[in-house]
C-alpha cells in the first residue's frame, strides 16, 4: 500500500500555523481540529517545521505559562523527515517506529500535500490483516 492510498482515505487537509503564530494560537488549533500536531508553515504550502503537543509539553516544563506567548518558532522542530505520495506505507512504519514519530508531512513537487499520523499507518496495517483473514477463512470454507 502506498501514502497516495491513505491520503485517499483520509483527505489531505492539513492544519498549519504560521511560525510566527503563538504558542496559543498553536494550541488552539491542535484543540479546535483534535489533532497532536502541525505543520508549521508560512503559507500553507511550504515546511518551515512541526510543533506538536509534546513540544509544548516540554517547553512549557522549561519555561513556564510564559511560553504561551511565545513564537510557535521558538519550539518547533525544524528539521522535518517528510514522505512522497508514492512511498510505501510498511517503509514509512519502520521509519516512524525508528526515529519516535508520530506525525509525518507528505509532501509532492515540494509542497505540503497531506499529514500521515502513526495512527494513520497502523489502521492500514490492521485492514490489511483483516482483508487478508477474511481471504483465509473465505478459501477454507471453500476447500472441498
Amino acid at each position: 500500500m502506498r501514502i497516495r492510498d491513505l491520503l485517499r482515505r483520509k483527505g489531505t487537509t492539513v492544519a498549519t500555523v504560521r511560525p510566527d503564530a503563538t504558542v496559543r494560537d498553536l494550541l488552539a488549533a491542535l484543540a479546535e481540529h483534535n489533532i497532536g500536531a502541525v505543520v508549521v508553515s508560512p503559507d500553507g504550502a511550504t515546511i518551515a517545521g512541526i510543533a506538536s503537543e509534546r513540544d509544548v509539553v516540554r517547553r512549557l516544563h522549561e519555561h513556564g505559562a510564559d511560553l504561551l506567548g511565545r513564537p510557535v518558532s521558538t519550539i518547533m522542530t525544524a528539521q522535518v523527515r517528510t514522505c512522497e505520495p508514492g512511498a510505501d506505507v510498511d517503509d514509512l512504519r519502520r521509519t516512524m517506529t525508528e526515529h519516535r514519530i508520530r506525525h509525518l508531512p507528505v509532501v509532492e513537487d515540494g509542497r505540503l500535500a497531506g499529514i500521515v499520523s502513526i495512527g494513520d499507518v497502523v489502521k492500514s496495517a490492521i485492514d490489511e490483516l483483516e482483508s487478508e483473514r477474511e481471504y483465509l477463512v473465505d478459501y477454507i470454507q471453500r476447500a472441498p
